[in-house]
């Protein structure tokens, strides 16, 4: 079936994960690669001024400590490895899809609300613009 496979989680809401992990090893093809990744958004340019270089590298080592975890409780840390991020989530997705040439991209979605419908979700701007397979998790 796929043979590379993206699954951005969002460590905010990390209960999701499992079930991520889950579908895209389902769909893996006999030696498949699995990347987890975690976007951080970008923080406004005048609050980056004032935060040392040091937060940001430690939330991103944060972040890929709780992604090998969401890894190894799901039983994947062997096929599975670990990326971060800063910027727009669905944007940076894409571009880490494009780059790794990802052939299948598992994302959560929730049940849509007035923002979403105004600003669009972040799995909805990945779906309207992956050149590659998107599982849609609800």
């Amino acid at each position: 079936m796929y043979k590379n496979i993206l699954v951005p989680v969002d460590l905010e809401h990390k209960d999701q994960a499992a079930a991520m992990i889950s579908a895209a090893l389902s769909m893996a093809d006999n030696g498949a690669k699995l990347t987890l990744v975690f976007v951080m958004p970008e923080m406004p340019a005048v609050v980056g001024l004032y935060l040392p270089e040091s937060t940001i590298h430690k939330a991103k080592s944060d972040a890929e400590e709780q992604l090998l975890a969401l890894a190894k409780a799901n039983n994947a840390a062997d096929t599975t490895s670990i990326e971060t991020a800063i910027g727009r989530p669905h944007h940076e997705i894409l571009e880490m899809a494009k780059a790794k040439n990802v052939d299948l991209i598992v994302i959560a979605s929730h049940k849509p609300g007035i923002a979403d419908y105004l600003l669009g979700s972040v799995a909805a701007g990945v779906v309207r613009h992956a050149k590659c397979s998107v599982h849609v998790m609800r």
